[in-house]
């Protein structure tokens, strides 16, 4: 269970006081009393998240957490920060964090914000299917800071981003079992009708009618049938500018006939962390009140191999009219994101995004802790990244070659799904899904690497970490209507 995080002007009493230290241990107001000789040989640098626990007065423990430089202090160093120090009083009940005294002459809204969002998304925990779940023992956390209603704003904000990536989380760390295509429509409809968003679901028989021939092909090996679920977010004002969010929703990937491995199995069910990214997104919405319309779109598929499922070599059908031969029914997530992205240009949007746990090649490429960018459009890719670095995510910009695009060249059909070779995976994949964007400025973020971890990091515990979550949320708060080129 997450604590309860308020932001408060002047310290209550709490079992542990977490103080913030400068490189050169120079300490804040708060740790003025702190034995530097001490830290010294305790080893301690403040480095940034690095913590120290000392006793304190009346038995509260002191906690020192390093926050680096002086003049480099942002909202990510207090991010990390707070996640170090709420892990260090994690056994005890109640925490102060001193942690905004650092920000010296920076964005303190920010910095209360993140403060926020790194202490509870560094307790987040996964216990839906632990027999005895261990329960927790911190329950509350003060931030100390002054700034009035702005700070008060900012925090608010950080603990509904939170909220937002937990639940992100919680959807990839849910078994395929408990969350077929259905199972993921059914939470999405849960959110609207706690938020007020609008939703509709597609079912199989809709998506054919519709057209749908992504969707319904990848999901026609399955006994859990496909769904496409659209959310929509109206501003109280008529909106001048939409943008359309776009999700892979791949509850399991085996591989359909072109099967996986055993080993390359064995996370499939985080194929949704691009569709969980935008269902968590969206949630906020109506809280944070943004000036633009938003659609979500979660493309929901299960992708298994029987009878029933497409086979090297058939041709399907994209909702634009475009016919694609499969020749690795592997490479599905482009299907189902082909359909979503047409939807997007036929429902007006002026920007897209789409995120996906696409390739494999992009995760070689970046590791697991940096998402490829490509884009049709230099402004909207700049734009999204200067968002995703303001929310703390790091992206990667990839290009797309228009050299290789006639590796998709098809004899049968207008387009094959997979380039045939292993060069340049991740970027084929790019060019696949520009064909449906319509020249609408578009960015695609692969999230192959970053959707999951297998330690625990900073504000990210070991399992799925909602990437993409926070990017989206900064990026349709602050959102600027590219020009068409």
């Amino acid at each position: 269970m997450t604590p309860t995080i308020t932001l408060a002007a002047a310290a209550p009493d709490a079992d542990v006081v977490g103080v913030p230290v400068f490189t050169g241990l120079e300490t804040s107001a708060s740790g003025a009393d702190l034995d530097v000789e001490h830290l010294r040989t305790r080893g301690f640098e403040a480095k940034v998240g690095e913590t120290v626990t000392l006793p304190g007065g009346d038995g509260t423990t002191v906690v020192a957490v390093g926050v680096g430089s002086r003049d480099a202090v942002d909202a990510e160093v207090i991010r990390r920060a707070s996640a170090s120090l709420a892990r260090a009083a994690s056994k005890r009940t109640s925490l102060v964090s001193h942690l905004l005294e650092a920000v010296v002459d920076g964005d303190r809204a920010g910095a209360a914000q993140a403060a926020v969002e790194g202490t509870a998304l560094a307790t987040y925990r996964f216990t839906r299917f632990k027999s005895d779940p261990k329960p927790a023992s911190l329950s509350s956390v003060t931030i100390v800071g002054r700034g009035g209603k702005r700070l008060a704003t900012a925090a608010e904000r950080g603990v509904a981003v939170a909220e937002a990536v937990a639940l992100a989380r919680d959807l990839v760390n849910t078994p395929p079992g408990d969350l077929p295509p259905a199972a993921l429509a059914k939470a999405a409809v849960d959110v609207g009708e706690r938020t007020g968003l609008t939703v509709e679901v597609i079912d199989e028989k809709q998506a054919r009618k519709l057209g749908l021939g992504g969707i319904s092909g990848v999901g026609q090996g399955s006994d859990n049938p496909p769904r496409l679920v659209k959310l929509s977010y109206e501003p109280a004002k008529p909106a001048r500018h939409t943008l359309a969010l776009v999700g892979k929703g791949i509850t399991f990937d085996s591989g359909g006939l072109s099967i996986k491995t055993a080993d390359g199995m064995m996370t499939m069910k985080n194929d949704m962390g691009g569709a969980a990214a935008v269902l968590a997104a969206m949630s906020v919405l109506p809280a944070l009140a943004p000036a633009i319309r938003v659609h979500g779109y979660l493309c929901a598929a299960e992708n298994m191999p029987s009878g029933k499922a497409i086979r090297p070599g058939d041709v399907l059908r994209i909702s634009n009219g475009t016919t694609v031969e499969v020749l690795n029914t592997d490479a599905e997530g482009r299907l189902v994101l082909a359909d979503g992205l047409s939807m997007a240009v036929r429902d007006g949007a002026d920007a897209i995004v789409d995120l996906a746990t696409l390739t494999g090649a992009c995760l070689v490429a970046l590791g697991d802790k940096i998402a490829g960018l490509m884009s049709n459009h230099e402004g909207w890719g700049a734009q999204v990244r200067e968002a995703a670095a303001r929310a703390g995510e790091s992206l990667w910009p990839l290009p797309l070659p228009k050299e290789y695009r006639k590796l998709l060249d098809s004899d049968v059909a207008d387009i094959k799904n997979v380039s045939g070779g292993r060069n340049a995976g991740a970027l084929v994949a790019g060019l696949f899904l520009e064909e449906f964007v319509d020249g609408t400025p578009w960015v695609h973020l692969d999230i192959a690497g970053p959707v999951m971890t297998g330690e625990d990091t900073g504000y990210t515990p070991k399992g799925a970490t909602g990437f993409g979550v926070r990017t989206l949320v900064e990026l349709i708060t602050t959102f600027r209507r590219p020009a068409r080129t």
